[in-house]
Order: structure tokens, then C-alpha cells, then sequence
């Protein structure tokens, strides 16, 4: 299941749900498997399929290669994202879990997620599921709209969705996130409407919702150049069904703990929540990135170059990057402003000592006078006249 590029606003000044601390690392497998590409999608995915078996003992493979990484910590969190995760075997996830298992330590109440494509969840496969360690799943339904999901190339339709949570839930999985997308080229605010109405009905634990992004070299933005079915849609509506779909998830109990994520109580993403809190993490697999504090790195965007290294008893091929301290610094200005805590200005200070303070207290200023930013106490949030200049407030704190 493809992820998306976020819908580019920054949180509201109304949220006050706090994060948990995560200090624990967390996980993430790249499963870049896809039986076709969305015409939208711009993330690393491959169509070879049968290079699944010799990619999942590459992937047990590195695990053991890079064990030594992790040191003592213990793993709080677990992803198994893509790609289409759903596309491995039943075997095949088992293998994956019994590597990293027996040579990383899991905490007993780790959070392990895996993304699935709703055709994929039939009851055979949720069966497969319930003795794995799996306890998130996330969903693509995108919309319920059967046309809608044809002109993105997506392999379900709508009634799928249904069926697959009504799967998951007959095998005891709590916790099920779906993705949803707005802002197709023609659709309207009713429509819209009804996506949110329906995904409301399924009662998910989590929701995240992004905007239809035209990514260069993608089909959707070639298409979009030359063909008026295609074009996409204003930015007035789109921000309309921003508000649309935050004003019905919180009517509806949820959370808007970040600028795309929507919760129950107590139902935040732990693994997606330590990125935006700095947690080391580790990822496994071609195009995975890593990161622990200092540097930064991810393997090859290649599934065959990334298989044959690692047959060869190598490292996968990877770039790395050393981050400065005001590279550290712009990370969490990015991070933070994206979630309902905000940025704390005594964290910037713990962390990067006065100068930075004086910084970001310089530079937010006139942002705070116009009432774009607001100073809450310690934390620094954006407002709801600074939504749409987010980007720009964004790049005017940051340590150039």
C-alpha cells in the first residue's frame, strides 16, 4: 500500500492532546511489492513478483547483518509498509517475524503494524494473520467511490473494504487504521462527505487523509498536463474538504493529533508518532531509510541491485548522512509543528543550547505579531490564519 505525501497544512492552535514520550526504537520493513503502480503513486514499488522469496531472505538477512546497531535498546514499534506488505505469503511474514525476534529485542506490548490492500484480506488471509504478532493493520481504501478508485488504478473496490475490515475484526485485530484521499479531479464536497460518512461507519481506530498530490513523473501528473479530466481541483475546495474532514472526525470522538492523522483516544500511531518525536529508528529492505540521532541513511532504491549485495554477503548499498546540529535543529522544527504538542522552546534550549533559542524567538516574531504563531506557555503553534503559510512559517525558523 503506497503512503502519500501529506496534505500541506499545519495543525490548528485548538488541539491540546499530548504525545507520550517514546524512547524506545522503532522498526520499519520496506515490502516494495505491488501487483501494478497508482497512477499517483511516487514512492519505490516494484512489479517483479517473483523476486518475492529471494527479497524476504535478503531482507532476514540484513537484519543480522546490521544487529549490532540497535545495541541494547529494546523495540517499541514495528511497520511493515511498501509496497503492498499484503502481497507477501503467510510463510514468507513468518520468516520476517522469526528473524527479527530472535535478534532484536521487542518489547512484550510492541506496537507491529503491516499495511494491507483491502482485496488482499479475504478470511483466509486474516486467519494467516492472527497467530503472527501483528496487531495494527493499516488499510488503503482511499475512497468508496468504485469510479474513483478505477481512474486511481487501485486493484479493490469499494465493497472490499468492507469485507476486509469485517475479516480483520472476526480474528480479534483491535486496532485498524484506513487511509482515505480527497481532492480528485471533479469531486465535489457532498462526495466527500459520503467517503468520510462511510469510513465513520466501519469504526476504524485511526484515520489519516491525504490530499490527491500531482507528483512529478507520475502518471496522474503527465495525464493531468494534457487531459481536463485530470485537472485537478482548486485550492479553495480543497482546503474546504480539509475542514470538512476535520470538523467530522472530532464531532465523531477522534483525535487530530497530527496535521494528516486522526485517532480514538488512546489509539495514536506509536511507530508513525516517534518519527515526528526524533526516536531512532532502523530500516530494513530496498529504499528503507535509517536514522539514529546523528546521521541519517537509506539502501538502494533497488530491489534486484539491493538483493544481489546482500547475496554477496555485503552490506545493502546505501548513502548516508552526517547531521550537523542545525540540521538537528530544522528536523525539529519540521517534526514538531506538524503535531498538536508544537514545538517546546525549553526543548530547543535543553537541546541545542541559548543561541538557538534566541533564534527561533527572533525569527517567530513577526509570525507571532500577525498571529500566524502562538506562544502557548512553552510551545510554539501555528494558528489557524497560518495554515496555508505553514511551508513558508516553517523555513523562517529554521537555523540557516
Amino acid at each position: 500500500m503506497c503512503r502519500y505525501y501529506d496534505f500541506s497544512f499545519v495543525l490548528l492552535s485548538f488541539f491540546h492532546t499530548p504525545f507520550t514520550s517514546f524512547l524506545m526504537a522503532g522498526i520499519y520493513i520496506h515490502i516494495p511489492f505491488c501487483k501494478s503502480r497508482c497512477i499517483y503513486c511516487g514512492f519505490y514499488s516494484s512489479t517483479l513478483l517473483e523476486l518475492r522469496q529471494r527479497y524476504v531472505d535478503a531482507l532476514c538477512r540484513e537484519m543480522q547483518l546490521r544487529a549490532h546497531e540497535l545495541h541494547t535498546q529494546q523495540t517499541e514499534t514495528i511497520y511493515l509498509g511498501g509496497g503492498t506488505p499484503s502481497m507477501l505469503s503467510g510463510k514468507q511474514l513468518q520468516q520476517i517475524f522469526a528473524h527479527l525476534y530472535n535478534i532484536y529485542k521487542v518489547k512484550p506490548d510492541a506496537e507491529v503494524t503491516i499495511e494491507c490492500n483491502p482485496d488482499d484480506v479475504t478470511s483466509q488471509y486474516a486467519d494467516m494473520l492472527a497467530p503472527l504478532p501483528v496487531n495494527r493493520v493499516s488499510m488503503g481504501a482511499q475512497t468508496f467511490d468504485d469510479q474513483r478508485l478505477r481512474l486511481l488504478g487501485r486493484r479493490h473496490n469499494a465493497r472490499q473494504v468492507d469485507e476486509a475490515m469485517q475479516h480483520l475484526r472476526a480474528v480479534g485485530i483491535g486496532n485498524i487504521s484506513i487511509d482515505l484521499m480527497f481532492g480528485f479531479p471533479g469531486q465535489s464536497l457532498q462526495q466527500w462527505a459520503d467517503d468520510i460518512s462511510h469510513a465513520l461507519s466501519l469504526r476504524p481506530e485511526h484515520l489519516s487523509a491525504y490530499a490527491l498530490t500531482y507528483e512529478e513523473g507520475t502518471p496522474l501528473h503527465r495525464r493531468s498536463q494534457s487531459d481536463p479530466r485530470f485537472a485537478p481541483i482548486s485550492d479553495q475546495l480543497s482546503l474546504a474538504m480539509y475542514h470538512q474532514l476535520i470538523d467530522s472526525l472530532q464531532s465523531a470522538g477522534y483525535e487530530h493529533y497530527e496535521i494528516s492523522n486522526f485517532a480514538r483516544p488512546g489509539y495514536h500511531s506509536r511507530h508513525n508518532s516517534s518519527y515526528w518525536q526524533g526516536t531512532p529508528y532502523m530500516g530494513f529492505g530496498a529504499a528503507a531509510h535509517s536514522y539514529d540521532v546523528d546521521t541519517r541513511s537509506w539502501n538502494v532504491s533497488d530491489v534486484k541491485r539491493y538483493i544481489e549485495t546482500i547475496e554477496q554477503g555485503q552490506r545493502p548499498l546505501e548513502e548516508r548522512e552526517v547531521l550537523t546540529i542545525s540540521d538537528r535543529f530544522d528536523d525539529l522544527v519540521m517534526t514538531s509543528l506538524r503535531t498538536s504538542q508544537g514545538l517546546s522552546i525549553d526543548d530547543v534550549t535543553r537541546r541545542f543550547g541559548p543561541a538557538y533559542r534566541q533564534h527561533l524567538l527572533a525569527a517567530a516574531q513577526p509570525h507571532l505579531d500577525s498571529h500566524l504563531l502562538a506562544l502557548d506557555a512553552d510551545r510554539l503553534r501555528l494558528t489557524r490564519d497560518g495554515l496555508f503559510l505553514s511551508d513558508g512559517i516553517m523555513s523562517d525558523l529554521m537555523y540557516v
